[in-house]
């Protein structure tokens, strides 16, 4: 096994997700993940695929390049690369991780402003006379 890379998108993130044989070390735009997401809750969705699928995370090192959107997007962009390469790295994973929807895209995006409303849907108060 050399490199195995996949790619994990949500919002208007997306994360390049890069698996190689290692001691564990999980960077993420050149930092640690936990330094690059402070927050417990989302650092647990950056490791929930190996939880998951039993795998110990000290066998393999992770590289990812994540860009754009907000810091919630961009775990679970990366949560969904790394799912994607472990179904890659051996196709047994594939059942476990489909089963929790970490496979599934989430397709939920922002929805543009229209003309005359100051948000997408939200209307002006309505004034009779």
């Amino acid at each position: 096994m050399e490199m195995i890379n996949a790619i994990g998108r949500r919002k208007a993130s997306v994360a390049r997700v890069y698996l190689t044989k290692g001691d564990g070390r999980i960077s993420v735009n050149g930092k640690d993940y936990k330094e690059y997401f402070p927050q417990i809750h989302i650092q647990g969705a950056i490791t929930e695929p190996f939880i998951t699928v039993n795998l110990e995370s000290n066998l393999y090192n992770l590289n990812v390049n994540v860009d754009g959107g907000g810091y919630k997007g961009q775990a679970e962009a990366t949560r969904m690369g790394i799912s994607r390469a472990l179904v890659k790295l051996n196709a047994e994973f594939r059942k476990p991780l489909k089963e929790k929807k970490l496979l599934t895209r989430d397709a939920r995006e922002v929805e543009r402003k229209k003309y005359g409303k100051p948000k997408a849907r939200k209307s002006f108060q309505f004034s009779k006379r």
